[in-house]
């Protein structure tokens, strides 16, 4: 049995009783039996100019490269959260793929993009982030376009993340954390003016004509909105 140790962004195979097997899905793998020291050895191996993400959940670590088609919803749903947040004069912390892990708890994950909103003044001006001494972020973006082995609902509430919202099939679905599960909900409670039923039409309207063209016209859709609130 081996674990699999990264360097450089290079596979490199070392001895480890402790590997069971891996399973690979698309554009990902899954290594079960990981040691949490491995998973922080692999990270540190590959460096901080890794291209891929991670999620690590009690001994199971999945390792997924972000495609081209995962990425750009992703990106243009950020922009529409930056553009809210203006049109409603709030401070966002865009925290991009920050790692979350906790040794005490045996999981970590890689978001695709998450802010910090309701507590965007609490970690202003930090250097880096350690939880549970500083808090999770507010809001995470999970791409979906691959099947995972891992359960990422269960992953981002045990770490504390108020809501998730998942794009699928260029659709957002919205779940919040409520008694330390999360519920699906028709609208975010963070964004309750975001019109989520919309993003399918905006996403597609970004495809046509530009996504700065479908920002502007989101920030009209806020601001009619805000007008009638």
């Amino acid at each position: 049995m081996h674990d699999r140790i990264f360097s450089r962004g290079m596979p490199v195979t070392i001895a480890s009783p402790l590997q069971q097997k891996h399973e690979s899905i698309e554009n990902s793998i899954t290594l079960k039996g990981i040691r949490w020291t491995t998973y922080q050895t692999i990270l540190d191996d590959a460096g901080e100019d890794r291209q891929w993400r991670i999620a690590y959940d009690c001994g199971n670590l999945e390792i997924r490269m972000p495609k081209f088609e995962h990425e750009v919803p992703n990106r243009f749903l950020s922009s529409l959260i930056e553009a809210i947040a203006d049109e409603l004069e709030l401070e966002v912390l865009n925290a991009g793929s920050l790692r979350l892990d906790r040794e005490d708890l045996a999981k970590a994950i890689e978001p695709d993009t998450c802010f910090y909103i309701q507590n965007e003044s609490a970690v202003r001006n930090l250097h880096s982030i350690s939880l549970p001494e500083n808090p999770p972020p507010d809001l995470a973006i999970e791409s979906d376009y691959t099947n995972s082995s891992i359960n990422k609902l269960s992953l981002y509430a045990a770490l504390g993340v108020s809501e998730l919202w998942r794009i699928q099939k260029n659709a957002i679905v919205v779940y919040v954390l409520q008694n330390g599960k999360y519920t699906l909900s028709e609208t975010s409670l963070i964004f309750p003016l975001f019109p989520i039923s919309e993003f399918s039409f905006l996403l597609e309207r970004s495809q046509m004509e530009g996504q700065r063209a479908a920002v502007k016209v989101f920030r009209q859709m806020v601001r009619d909105r805000v007008s009638v609130k």
